[in-house]
């Protein structure tokens, strides 16, 4: 079973996300912080994280910056209630990127097509 961790710092977002995610079949861990989230990679390492970009403290960038130096491949989809982020080219080092949405189907069908690539890689 492919796991996911989610980090946000909405509490809804975070459940909303794990119930979806797990529905499709995943095994869904979730963080409230960036610092929340490392301390879970001390311990396991998920096959994808779905990420929040603007978070207090540590920002999403900021921790997606930290796990490809810690721990290198794993796919990143980044979200944001803001599709101005997609501009910035911080962002380009992440696998994917999803507008937040109250309709998950496009996060989705985004961490599905990046298992199915991983996969046939």
């Amino acid at each position: 079973m492919k796991t996911i961790l989610v980090v946000d710092d909405e509490q809804n977002i975070r459940f909303l996300y794990k119930e979806e995610l797990e529905d499709e079949g995943y095994q869904v861990s979730v963080a409230a912080t960036g610092e929340e989230a490392l301390k879970i990679l001390d311990t396991k390492t998920p096959d994808l994280i779905v990420l929040d970009i603007k978070m207090p403290g540590m920002d999403g960038i900021e921790l997606m910056r930290k796990i490809k130096e810690d721990k290198g491949d794993i796919p990143i989809v980044l979200c944001s209630a803001y599709g101005r982020y997609k501009q910035d080219f911080r962002v380009w080092a992440s696998d994917a990127y999803v507008v937040k949405s109250a309709d998950l189907t496009e996060l989705k069908l985004t961490v599905k097509e990046i298992f199915n690539q991983r996969q046939a890689g």
